[in-house]
């Protein structure tokens, strides 16, 4: 992050109001990333969801057998989990995330695309969603990202050094069949952190979703 940050003055390196400037830039970006997690929203979601599942369908199965082999997944030391997901509705992701909190797993990073509604984005930021800051989602190539693409980087490092779930959907909803654009720059931050040793590994967790009806 410092060398992408003085690499666009390469002479203010030791300027104090330089550096000033690069952690205000900085910790804009951090708050298009991420917000900090609200545990009452947390806990109301938990207890309004399954109330909305109830209404909206007749069962939702699990299959318990791979359930117990993520469990155990999940209890490898030193190595961060990542859901590689289809995405058939938009109510894939509480739903995705409520089974992990549930079973003990933890609250996921749910990795999002930048073109949200400001309001919605908020909300979900508090319940555990990542966002492309704004500087990587006008930059399709993966090039020329400059400070927002180190400091998104520096963050996912965090999030698997930290062993939190992440999850990510390759598609757009009702399940496209190519990989979304979002999708490669998400993917791209997990393979250079493997790639920079930030972590040893990763444990990928292929998860289908699929409903009789889509909602």
């Amino acid at each position: 992050v410092q060398d992408a940050a003085s690499s666009r003055d390469p002479g203010s390196r030791g300027d104090e109001g330089s550096q000033w400037c690069w952690k205000e830039e900085i910790c804009q970006i951090l708050r298009e990333i991420q917000a900090p997690l609200s545990p009452l929203l947390l806990r109301l979601c938990h207890w309004l969801l399954p109330k909305l599942l109830t209404r909206l369908f007749l069962s939702v199965q699990l299959h318990r057998g791979q359930l117990e082999m993520v469990l155990r997944a999940a209890r490898t030391p030193g190595v961060p989990l990542v859901f590689l997901c289809s995405h058939q509705s938009q109510l894939d992701g509480p739903l995705l995330s409520f089974l992990l909190l549930s079973q003990g797993i933890g609250v996921p990073r749910v990795m999002v695309g930048a073109r949200t509604n400001p309001r919605l984005r908020s909300l979900l930021q508090r319940l555990g969603g990542i966002f492309l800051p704004s500087g990587v989602a006008q930059t399709w190539s993966g090039r020329g990202e400059g400070l927002p693409g180190a400091v998104l980087d520096a963050y996912i490092q965090e999030v698997l050094r930290s062993r939190q779930p992440l999850v990510l959907f390759l598609a757009e909803p009702p399940g496209s069949l190519r990989l979304a654009d979002p999708a490669r720059h998400w993917l791209l931050r997990v393979l250079r952190a493997l790639r920079d040793g930030a972590v040893p590994d990763v444990l990928i967790v292929p998860v289908g979703i699929a409903y009789d009806v889509a909602p």
